[in-house]
C-alpha cells in the first residue's frame, strides 16, 4: 500500500538551535545513534548554508542529497533499499522461463583485449607524411655489410604527433610593391599559388558550423577565445559566414527530408526553444487582437505560444537520418510533414515516440510504438517507496533489454529478431502484464500512488509499449531520437536562443547535417567544405551529395578527366 505522510511543518531554526538539541540528547541516546543524529544536523546546515549563499543549482543539489543520478537496475534497487540485484529466482509473481543467451546481459562482460591507447589508424583526419630514407631506397647494397640488399621491413615505423592550434587560422601575406621613380609603373609581388580570393575560405565557414551548432559552442566564447589567440573573429562575423554557407548548402535539406520519408522506422520527439522574433511576434499579436476575435489561421498565433525544436530519426537499410525543425509546431506536425514526401507504394512506417499526443500525426497512418524507457522510469521514480514491487518490473524489463542486446550483437534481421523476442521476451511480458492487472483488481496498490500510477501508465499504453512483440523491425525505445535532441539542448544551453526565425532555420540545417554525418560515421566537417566547394553540383543533383554518396561522386569527379 502507499506510504501516507503527515504535512511538515516548518520551522525557523539556527544552526546554534540545532547544536543545543544534540547536546540535550547527549546520554539519553546510544552513541551510534547520536552520530546519526550529529550527521543528519550538519548535512541540514551544510544545505542550508548553500541555499543561502545562492550558488547551487537545482542540479548540485540533488547530486549532493542524492548521488550521481543514474537508472541502472542495480543502482536504483540499491538505492532503494532492497538488497543487491538479483540474477536468477524473480519473486513469486515472476515466469520461471529461463532466456539462456539471451538473458545473460547479468553476467560480467570479458574484458576487452589492448591497452586502450588510440592508434595511428584512429586518426583519419590528422595530416599524413610518409619519409623515404635520406640514403636508402628498395634494392640498394648494405652500407654495413656490403654484401646484401636492403629492402622494405613491413610496416612503416608511425610517429605521432599533436600540435595546438587555433579553431580559425589565419595568414597575412603581405605582398612587396615597387614604383618607378619615372614612369610610376606599380609592380607588386604575385599572390602564391593556392591562395584564394575570397578572404574566408570554405574550411572556416564548416569549422564556426561545426562549432557551433554540432559542438553547442556559441558565437561570443569563439569570438572571445580567438581574440585571446590573436586572431579576432567577432559574432557578427560569424554569423555572416555561417549564414553564407547555409545559403550554398540549403539544397541537401530537401533530400534529407525526402529520403527520410522513404524510412522503415521514424523516431520523432521535441524540446523546449527560445526564438525572439516568435515571441515578440506572439506578444504584438495579443496586444493587437481584439476581444473574441479568431485567431489568425497561421502556424504561429496568439493561440499557440510555445516554441520547440523538434527531432526526426529516420532509419532504413543501415542508413540513419537526423532532422530538425524549430518552431511553433509539435513533432507530430513535423512528422506529418515530413511523412507528405513518402513514397505512395510504401506502406505505413513504424513510428517510435513517447505516449504525448501531440508527437503523432493528425494526416498520416503509422504502426505507432511507444518507448518502454519512458515507461520504465514511471517506475524508477517510485522506487524507493516500492522496493519490491520495483525490482520485478525493473528485472524483467532488464531481462527483455538484455534479449534484444543479444539480437543487436548478433546482427540478426528483422524477421529473426521479432522472433527472439517471441520466444525469451513474450513470456516476460505477458508475466508482467498479468502482475500490473492483479495489483490494481486484486487492490494490492493504491491506484492513486506513484507505483499505481506507473501501471496505470503501463496498461494504459500496453499494445503500443509491446509493439516490438508483433512487428518486425519496432524498436523498444525512442532512446535513438532522446540523443538526437541533445544537439539541440547543447546549443540551447550555450546560447539561450535564437534571435530570429532565419536564424533558427540556418541551425536546424546544420544540426540536420551534422548530426546525420555523425550517425552514419562520417567526417561532418569533410562533408561541409565538399558542399560548399561543389555547390552549383548539388543544385543540380542533391541526391549525389549525401553524407553517404557524397565520396563516390568525388572519386567520379577526380576520374572524369582520365576517361
Amino acid at each position: 500500500m502507499a506510504n501516507h505522510r503527515t504535512p511538515i511543518e516548518w520551522r525557523e531554526v539556527t544552526p546554534a538551535h540545532l547544536h543545543a538539541l544534540l547536546d540535550g540528547l547527549r546520554g539519553k541516546v546510544t552513541d551510534e545513534e547520536y552520530r546519526e543524529l550529529t550527521a543528519l544536523v550538519e548535512t541540514v546546515i551544510s544545505l542550508a548554508d548553500l541555499l543561502a549563499r545562492k550558488n547551487i543549482s537545482i542540479t548540485r543539489l540533488r547530486k549532493v542529497i542524492f548521488g550521481a543520478a543514474t537508472e541502472k537496475t542495480r543502482e536504483v534497487l540499491a538505492h532503494a533499499g532492497d538488497g543487491p540485484e538479483r540474477t536468477g529466482a524473480r519473486g513469486d509473481d515472476a515466469s520461471s522461463q529461463q532466456t539462456g543467451q539471451a538473458g545473460g546481459a547479468t553476467a560480467s562482460r570479458p574484458r576487452q583485449p589492448g591497452h586502450g591507447r588510440h592508434g595511428a589508424a584512429s586518426y583519419p583526419g590528422a595530416r599524413a607524411i610518409t619519409i623515404a630514407h635520406p640514403t636508402l631506397k628498395h634494392g640498394d647494397p648494405c652500407p654495413a655489410c656490403a654484401g646484401g640488399k636492403v629492402y622494405v621491413q613491413g610496416e612503416p615505423k608511425v610517429l605521432l604527433r599533436f600540435a595546438g592550434q587555433a579553431p580559425i587560422g589565419a595568414t597575412v601575406y603581405s605582398l612587396e610593391r615597387l614604383r618607378c621613380h619615372l614612369c610610376g609603373l606599380l609592380f607588386r609581388a604575385p599572390v602564391p599559388d593556392g591562395v584564394g580570393k575570397d578572404k574566408y575560405e570554405v574550411t572556416t565557414g564548416a569549422m564556426i558550423a561545426q562549432l557551433k551548432y554540432g559542438s553547442g559552442v556559441p558565437f561570443h566564447r569563439l569570438a572571445q577565445l580567438q581574440a585571446t589567440i590573436g586572431i579576432p573573429l567577432p559574432p557578427s562575423t560569424q554569423w555572416e559566414i555561417v549564414a553564407g554557407v547555409a545559403t550554398r548548402i540549403a539544397p541537401v535539406l530537401p533530400e534529407l527530408i525526402r529520403q527520410a520519408a522513404q524510412g522503415d522506422v521514424l523516431y520523432n520527439d521535441d524540446t523546449g526553444m527560445t526564438v525572439l522574433s516568435l515571441l515578440r511576434r506572439t506578444r504584438d499579436a495579443r496586444a493587437d487582437r481584439t476581444p473574441g476575435e479568431p485567431s489568425a489561421a497561421r502556424d504561429v498565433s496568439p493561440d499557440r505560444t510555445g516554441i520547440f525544436t523538434s527531432g526526426i530519426v529516420a532509419t532504413r537499410d543501415g542508413q540513419r537520418i537526423a532532422l530538425y525543425f524549430t518552431g511553433r509546431r509539435h513533432a507530430g506536425e513535423n512528422l506529418a510533414t515530413v511523412l507528405a514526401h513518402r513514397a505512395p507504394d510504401l506502406g505505413p512506417p513504424i513510428q517510435m515516440c513517447d505516449a504525448l499526443s501531440r508527437n503523432v500525426p493528425e494526416t498520416f497512418d503509422t504502426i505507432l510504438a511507444n518507448c518502454l524507457c519512458h515507461a520504465r522510469r514511471t517506475v524508477v521514480d517510485v522506487a524507493p517507496d516500492f522496493p519490491p514491487e520495483s525490482r520485478y518490473v525493473l528485472e524483467t524489463l532488464r531481462d527483455v533489454y538484455a534479449c534484444d542486446a543479444t539480437a543487436r550483437e548478433q546482427r540478426l534481421s528483422r524477421e529473426a529478431r521479432l522472433a527472439l523476442h517471441q520466444q525469451h521476451s513474450r513470456p516476460l511480458m505477458d508475466a508482467l502484464h498479468a502482475w500490473c492487472e492483479r495489483q490494481l483488481g486484486e487492490h494490492l496498490v493504491e491506484p492513486n500512488s506513484g507505483l499505481g500510477e506507473a501501471i496505470k501508465y503501463f496498461l494504459k499504453h500496453w499494445t503500443k509499449l509491446t509493439r516490438f512483440l508483433d512487428v518486425a523491425g519496432a524498436p523498444l525505445d525512442s532512446n535513438l531520437v532522446e540523443r538526437a535532441l541533445k544537439k539541440a539542448i547543447l546549443h540551447r544551453k550555450g546560447a539561450l536562443f535564437y534571435k530570429t526565425e532565419n536564424g533558427a532555420r540556418v541551425g536546424d540545417l546544420f544540426m540536420s547535417a551534422i548530426h546525420t554525418c555523425e550517425l552514419n560515421g562520417i567526417n561532418a566537417f569533410a562533408y561541409l567544405v565538399e558542399l560548399q566547394r561543389h555547390a552549383d553540383a548539388l543544385k543540380e543533383a542533391p541526391d549525389a551529395w549525401l553524407p553517404w554518396t557524397y565520396r563516390e561522386t568525388l572519386h567520379k569527379i577526380a576520374v572524369a578527366p582520365a576517361a
